[in-house]
Order: C-alpha cells, then sequence, then structure tokens
C-alpha cells in the first residue's frame, strides 16, 4: 500500500510539467501554430529559471535564509522572460516570415537544447564543481514546500495534498485556458483563426495578433513545466540533457487528449505514471526502454481512433501546421 501512495504521488509529480507542456503547446496549435520547438522552449525556460535562481543564491551566505518570495519571483520571472524571448524567434519566423513551421520547431528544439547545455555547463565552471550539476537547493526548498502542510497525513494527503504550489498552478493554467476556448470571446477568436484564419480575418478578427499571442502565451507556460522539472521535481539539480523526452512526451500528450486542456489533467497523470512504471515493478533491464514507449504507444493508438471516428470535435485545427498569407484571401 506504501509503495502504491509513493508510486501515484510520483506519477503526479512526473506528470506536471507534461501537463504544463501540453497546455502551452494546445493554446499555440489552437491559433493554427505546430510548434515542434516545445522541447527546447522547455528546455530554455528551465535554465533561465536556474540562472537567476543561481545568482540570487550566489547572494546569500551559508547562513542566510531564502527569501521564498523573491526566490520563486526571480526563478520564475527569469523562466517566463526565456521562454518568451524562445516563443518571439518561432513568431517571428512562421508568423511574420512565414517559415516552415516543421523545419523552425525542430530548428528551435536543437537550438534550445544546446543553449541550455552551453549555459549549464557555464554555471557548472563558475562553481568550480567537481561534480557535472548545478544545485539550488536553497531555491529549491522555496517550490517544493507543500502547499498543505498536514502533520500526519492519510493516503488521500499523501498522493493529493502533499506537493509543492506549482502542481496546482499547473491544473488551474488548465482548467482556465479550458475555460477561455469555451466560454470567451478570444478563446472563439483563437479557435476561429486556428479553423480557418481567412474567414476570420474577413470578419475583423487580428490573425496575427491571435497568432502572437498564442505562441507567445503557450511558450511561456510550456517554459514553465522546464521550469517545475529542475525546480521542483529534480529538487533544483540540473544537468545537461538531464531531460531526456519528456518534451517530446508533451507533444504526445496534446494529441492523446484530442487538444482539450481539461483531459491534459488526467492524461498527464496517466503519462507520468506509465513513464516511471518501469521503477516499481521488476523488469529487465532490456525490457525498461520498451515500458517508457508506453505512453507513445497509447498516443499512437487514440490517434489511429480519432482518425477512423472522424469526429470534427477530435480534430487538430483546420489550419494547423498551415502558414497564413493575407494576399490569397
Amino acid at each position: 500500500m506504501t509503495k502504491l501512495i509513493v508510486f501515484l504521488a510520483s506519477a503526479i509529480t512526473q506528470g506536471t510539467p507534461l501537463l504544463l507542456g501540453a497546455t502551452g503547446e494546445i493554446i499555440t496549435e489552437k491559433s493554427g501554430n505546430l510548434n515542434l520547438g516545445i522541447p527546447g522552449i522547455m528546455y530554455i525556460g528551465g535554465i533561465s529559471g536556474v540562472i537567476g535562481g543561481f545568482f540570487y543564491q550566489l547572494t546569500l551566505s551559508p547562513q542566510t535564509p531564502v527569501n521564498s518570495f523573491l526566490a520563486i519571483l526571480i526563478t520564475m520571472g527569469c523562466c517566463l522572460i526565456g521562454s518568451l524571448l524562445a516563443s518571439l524567434i518561432y513568431a517571428f519566423l512562421t508568423i511574420t516570415l512565414r517559415a516552415n513551421q516543421n523545419v523552425t520547431g525542430l530548428a528551435l528544439t536543437t537550438f534550445g537544447v544546446g543553449l541550455g547545455n552551453f549555459f549549464g555547463g557555464s554555471l557548472i565552471k563558475i562553481t568550480n564543481a567537481s561534480v557535472p550539476f548545478v544545485a539550488l537547493t536553497k531555491v529549491s526548498k522555496a517550490f517544493t514546500k507543500p502547499v498543505f502542510p498536514i502533520e500526519n497525513p492519510g493516503w488521500f494527503a499523501k498522493i493529493f495534498l502533499s506537493h509543492g504550489f506549482m502542481v496546482y498552478l499547473a491544473v488551474i493554467i488548465a482548467i482556465v485556458c479550458g475555460f477561455v476556448f469555451r466560454r470567451t470571446k478570444m478563446g472563439l477568436h483563437l479557435r476561429a483563426v486556428g479553423e480557418n484564419p481567412a474567414t476570420a480575418d474577413a470578419a475583423g478578427i487580428n490573425v496575427t495578433l491571435h497568432k502572437y499571442l498564442a505562441t507567445c502565451i503557450g511558450g511561456m507556460i510550456a517554459g514553465l513545466g522546464g521550469l517545475f522539472f529542475v525546480i521542483d521535481y529534480s529538487k533544483g539539480i540540473w544537468s545537461n540533457n538531464g531531460f531526456g523526452d519528456r518534451g517530446w512526451l508533451a507533444l504526445a500528450l496534446v494529441i492523446f487528449v484530442i487538444w482539450k486542456p481539461y483531459m491534459a489533467i488526467p492524461g498527464s497523470y496517466i503519462f507520468g505514471a506509465l513513464y516511471i512504471l518501469s521503477n516499481y515493478v521488476n523488469v529487465d533491464l532490456s525490457t525498461k526502454p520498451l515500458m517508457e514507449m508506453l505512453p507513445f504507444v497509447m498516443t499512437v493508438v487514440v490517434l489511429i481512433i480519432t482518425s477512423l471516428r472522424k469526429k470534427k470535435e477530435h480534430q487538430p485545427p483546420a489550419s494547423l501546421g498551415q502558414s497564413y498569407f493575407r494576399e490569397d484571401r
């Protein structure tokens, strides 16, 4: 029973960066932009937050306690700025210059990983550490502190109420996004741009503005996923190439939840559980990679089923991945 509780609690923590990454990509794709640069943006968001937290922690003496408010403000602020700049690069190339979205996204992912490793390596050199990682243990405590401190928690509290604030922030963001898409004028305009930008343009909707906003806001939310992985899940430990394939899992999750932010909440936890399942069951080392493929296998199954059923509400935006040329309207 104890092992099951730990597994479920870990699944939520493991799924949170996927939830943030998928929510950000859903927002972007609702505007018709296919951003395959999300893994790179998450990487840039993570290293940007680490840089901010590193220099804040550097100003503290060993005896000085961390100001939780400043630690969170500086770290998250740097993360959002870095993610925004990366998203603006993608938006400028694909929306203004009308570059191919697939190629641009893949290039951004490669650039983001390289940039993160460069600055991560630079921070390691600054500390003159003998180990190949940077530890932000003081800053991490401000993020990992449980929102609901309970002295003698039961199984429910251990699974759902023992996490830092970013776990609940990710859920709130997904719920708000779902509400905006369904219940607000802004969400209606965004969906219209993603379905048929020419018609939206003819109706007086600023297509370029909506695409820029969706891409930048989505990128910043995805960047928070990268920050969460480093500061909360990894307890403030940054090591180069430590993200693994989580950015790609976030992209796969978008298809798995058929572009619905509400469904991304349980979907991300399912992905998180499947991703770490091999750590909680006795399997051979040769079998472990196959078990880690389960989220991708489930995505393929969902993609096949939704393609066969051909329900419009289960399909991606009609103009997804297509550049809009106003002159062709």
